[in-house]
């Protein structure tokens, strides 16, 4: 393949940046613009002090990493070039190797020529950006379990015990050792089929808890002006990023902030207080604030404890009641005045309760604590959870064939439909269009 480079760490000040190329050419590439040892004598895996020349002038001091195909993330040859950190000197050392022979790369290409070079497959291609966008230590340590192939080795295993099924169903049509090879097959089918289903039912169950860890819980603050929605967002952020004041009505817009409780990532959505008004500005920001209530995944309604509720109160208590939601007194630190069953005590000034608060979203979204066996598998994204409920689909379809009275021979088209669509998850059989279309999420460089 073509040499290609990328600047691969943040564009900005810092103390070093890293320019990387990988292709066949791209120790070549490298050693034509590097002056100190000779890259395309040095062994692999080692790095070497030098600097980068243009037209005979230094252009930076460096250390240089040579990695020699096929021990290599892409199993190409790689270089990567570590410089110092900064906007213009980075920029200028990657024009340099595309003026030698190299291209710039594509959004995730390094990554996607591990992919199809046989590197990784799709699902720890997915998850090297999961690894990346984690925003707990819980999401990030289920990216880097899918990356070391858990949920590979768990598809794999499927997939290889269905083919095993489909080698045996052929077996029986072809070299009959029973006058009921019908009957026998048809058994073995549906014990068969009982187990895969129930595999894969236990694998989508994952799913929820997959996509909470990966894209967080659009959790809405909710509550009438002055309860302490804003103290509670400061609370749980451990900054002072609302504005906080004993007039009712100081937040007129919605505040998002991601906030990491007990490894569940939260997007906190601090609301305008709602009820009421004339001020158009603040209708406004109570109108917005109702719109976030719709799209929550979580409410967190906060009542003031140390006065009694009001029209308002009762108002959200009834807006509420159908969502997922956790009512929270707040002010508990004062005199208190509501008790409510099943309601949080906390001080949002004093930081009080809050760890409760963190148990409850643990209980109303995981069945059980966020730790993840080393060796569990887990759905993370729409397109795994998709093609699984295709793969339970057909083995439905084979049930029905089966109940129907259908020929085995017609029966095991869906059993492999199934086959097939488990193989998409890891790539086998993945349309183009599909590869290309998921590679360009990545960031440049990656």
């Amino acid at each position: 393949m073509d040499t290609i480079a990328a600047i691969s760490t943040p564009i900005g000040e810092g103390a070093i940046s890293i320019v990387r190329l990988s292709g066949t050419d791209a120790i070549d590439v490298a050693a034509k613009v590097f002056k100190g040892r000779d890259l395309r004598e040095v062994r692999s895996h080692t790095i070497t002090y030098g600097h980068i020349v243009a037209h005979e002038e230094l252009l930076d001091e460096v250390m240089v990493s040579v990695f020699r195909a096929p021990k290599t993330f892409t199993r190409e040859n790689m270089v990567e070039i570590n410089t110092h950190g900064g906007i213009a000197v980075t920029q200028e050392v990657l024009q340099l190797f595309l003026r030698c022979g190299a291209r710039l790369a594509e959004p995730g290409e390094f990554t996607k020529r591990a992919f199809l070079n046989g590197r990784i497959d799709l699902t720890q291609a997915e998850s090297v950006m999961d690894v990346i966008r984690a925003k707990t230590d819980a999401a990030a340590n289920v990216a880097v379990k899918q990356l070391d192939g858990s949920l590979s080795r768990f598809i794999g295993k499927i997939r290889q015990e269905i083919l095993e099924t489909l080698a045996e169903v052929e077996v029986n049509i072809d070299y009959p050792e029973y006058d009921d090879v019908e009957i026998v097959t048809s058994q073995l089918l549906r014990e068969k089929t009982a187990q895969f289903q129930a595999l894969l039912e236990n694998l989508l169950a994952t799913a929820k808890r997959g996509k909470i860890l990966r894209e967080g819980l659009k959790t809405a603050i909710i509550g009438r002006p002055n309860v302490g929605k804003s103290s509670l967002l400061n609370a749980l952020l451990h900054e002072e990023k609302a504005i906080v004041t004993d007039v009712a009505g100081t937040t007129r817009d919605t505040i998002s902030e991601f906030v990491n409780l007990g490894g569940v990532p939260l997007e906190l959505m601090d609301t305008a207080g709602i009820r009421e008004t004339d001020d158009v500005v603040e209708a406004i920001g109570v109108a917005r604030s109702k719109k976030v209530i719709d799209e929550a995944d979580l409410v967190l309604l906060v009542l003031d404890a140390s006065s009694n509720l009001t029209d308002e109160d009762k108002a959200l208590l009834e807006l509420s009641s159908n969502l997922t939601r956790i009512i929270l007194l707040n002010k508990t630190d004062l005199a208190q005045q509501v008790k409510l069953d099943g309601a949080l005590e906390i001080s949002a000034l004093q930081s009080l309760g809050l760890e409760a608060l963190s148990d409850k979203i643990s209980e109303l979204f995981f069945d059980e604590k966020l730790a993840v066996k080393s060796d569990s598998a887990i759905l993370s994204n729409a397109r795994q959870i998709a093609l699984v409920e295709e793969a339970l689909s057909n083995l439905t379809a084979v049930n029905a064939g089966l109940e129907a009275g259908l020929p085995v021979d017609l029966v095991q088209v869906d059993l492999t439909a199934c086959w097939r669509a488990l193989g998409e998850i890891v790539g086998d059989n993945a349309p183009d269009a599909l590869i290309t279309q998921l590679f360009s999420q990545f960031c440049l460089g990656k």
